[in-house]
Formats: C-alpha cells, sequence, structure tokens
C-alpha cells in the first residue's frame, strides 16, 4: 500500500494537494460572498423605513416642535377623528367649545414601519369644525396625523396610532 504524500490523504486514498486545498477555500469564500451579496441587496432594496437626514438639524428643530406643542396644550383644543376603511371624519373644537372654522386640516395615513405606503388624504369641509375625508386605504396598522393650520402656522398637531380592518 503507497503512503500519502506527508502522511496526508482525502479519506479515499489520493493526496491532498495544494490544488484540492485551493479548490476548497475558493469555493467555501465563493458560497459566503454569494450569499452576502444576496442578503445586502434585499437589505438595502426592501428598507423603507424612517431615516433622518440630518440629526443636528432635527435636534435644532426639536425646540421649536417643543414650544409649538406648549403652545397647542394651551389652546387646549378638542380634535376628534373617526376612522374606518375608505373614510376619516375630523372634529374641532376650541376651548370653549365652538366649532374651528377658519383652520386647513391635513391629513395623512403613515405606515409605521415603511414610508413608501404613506397616504395624504384631501378633506372636504362638510360643516364648521368637521371635514370628511374619502379614500381608499389598505387595512393594517397606520399613524393618523392631524395638522390644523391658520396663514400657513401650524396650530394643532396630533399622531396616534390606528387599526384599519
Amino acid at each position: 500500500m503507497a503512503s500519502p504524500v506527508n502522511g496526508l490523504d482525502d479519506g479515499n486514498g489520493r493526496p491532498l494537494t495544494g490544488r484540492t486545498v485551493l479548490i476548497c477555500f475558493l469555493a467555501f469564500f465563493g458560497v459566503i460572498f454569494t450569499a452576502n451579496f444576496f442578503l445586502v441587496r434585499a437589505a438595502v432594496t426592501s428598507f423603507g423605513g424612517v431615516e433622518t437626514e440630518s440629526s443636528y438639524k432635527a435636534g435644532l428643530a426639536f425646540r421649536a416642535e417643543s414650544e409649538a406643542a406648549a403652545a397647542q396644550e394651551a389652546r387646549h383644543w378638542q380634535v376628534d377623528a373617526h376612522v374606518e376603511p375608505g373614510r376619516v371624519d375630523v372634529s374641532a373644537r376650541d376651548a370653549a367649545g365652538r366649532p374651528i372654522a377658519d383652520a386647513v386640516l391635513a391629513v395623512t395615513l403613515q405606515h409605521p414601519t415603511n414610508r413608501r405606503l404613506d397616504v395624504t388624504l384631501d378633506p372636504v369641509r362638510v360643516s364648521a369644525g368637521r371635514w370628511r375625508a374619502d379614500d381608499t386605504v389598505a387595512s393594517g396598522q397606520w399613524e393618523l396625523v392631524i395638522e390644523l393650520s391658520r396663514e400657513g402656522e401650524r396650530l394643532f398637531r396630533s399622531t396616534n396610532r390606528v387599526v384599519i380592518r
């Protein structure tokens, strides 16, 4: 019986050569690189989550948002929304219970994990302080964002998680 070179063989009686080791080495890393390529590609193309373009600018805007929230709280407005498939009803009253008639309403349904699915609704004034938006929205969990503004200044903003069935 012939002994393998340097006492190494592949278990079948053939000697383990540098060529065999190179082929195994290249095959192993080829599989790793191929898997990484497809996983990275899937992650990059499917990410639609929340991003901050500039954390510095977001930090500067925080103070203005805090002041706006304090001013909103001082107004004591009562804003209610009713959401059902295909329709959103919003009513707004001031601290005295009078309808807020001279405000402009903006309603957005934001998807919690994918910005590409966000829907901006087009509300129509039904009466003083009441609006209705009719639109087809997919069922699921959404962030309902309601903004009331007057002469370009945002006076009210509310974000609530809703489930549309």
